[in-house]
């Protein structure tokens, strides 16, 4: 993909060194030449110094030619300014990171496809670190239809030792709920979860469901009621 990111900073930075390192085709501006000659340094990528709230800039850019644009410079007016030009371009998916949320309500009115919030997930992700939640949300999926989700296997939980296709099969577990991945923290290793692989005390399971369903599994994966550690493993 063809993507310009607006702000080379702390986040847009680690933005451009994840996607860097996944090969797209990458733009980034950024007021400061520092920051850019960094950027280029580092990662190789286009760095533009210069406002990315200027049509000529945009224009150097090859604004026209983005596939997703993303505002992440420290200030929304900047970001907004960004995000209307880059819209009126035709770029089709446009991402800002938000920092006052006074600027929900514009952004969206900009068409804006995605707006994070910066608050959001700090608290978010304190509120996990303080109370370590059985439950994990890793990422959302299908436009926030859906949800990956983690949940621990807990020790004597009810469904240590049964298998994927018995747990999903009874009535209790949510029929919308699917199993994508499970990991074995004693082997370090993933697995595609075959209806016949069986689930152990400790291991990791990620899911698909929609938030409304998760509860119910999960209250289903971590019941208590065994008193011995599974240890068979099949597929």
């Amino acid at each position: 993909m063809y993507i310009i990111i607006a702000g080379g900073g702390m986040v847009g930075g680690s933005i451009v060194r994840q996607l860097a390192a996944n090969k797209h085709d990458l733009v980034v501006i950024d007021k400061d030449q520092n920051i850019c000659d960094a950027l280029y340094t580092e990662t190789g990528v286009v760095a533009i110094t210069g406002s990315a709230a200027r049509i000529d800039v945009l224009k150097s850019a090859n604004i026209e030619k983005a596939n997703v644009a993303v505002a992440t410079t420290e200030n929304d007016a900047d970001n907004l300014a960004f995000t209307i030009l880059a819209k009126s371009f035709g770029v089709p998916e446009v991402i800002v990171r938000m920092r006052d949320p006074a600027y929900e309500n514009a952004y969206q009115v900009a068409g804006v496809n995605a707006i994070i919030r910066v608050t959001d997930l700090m608290v978010n992700q304190m509120i996990m670190e303080i109370e370590k939640p059985r439950v994990r949300r890793i990422s959302s999926i299908g436009e926030g239809k859906a949800d990956i989700f983690r949940v621990i296997v807990p020790v004597h939980a009810k469904v240590a030792g049964k298998n994927i296709q018995e747990i999903a099969q009874d009535k209790r577990f949510p029929s919308e709920c699917v199993f994508i991945a499970v990991y074995n923290r004693e082997k370090e290793e993933f697995y595609i979860p075959r209806g016949n692989r069986i689930v152990n005390e400790g291991d990791e399971l990620f899911m698909v469901s929609s938030a409304k369903d998760i509860k119910q599994a999960a209250d289903f994966l971590t019941a208590a009621g065994r008193t011995t550690r599974a240890k068979k493993r099949t597929g």
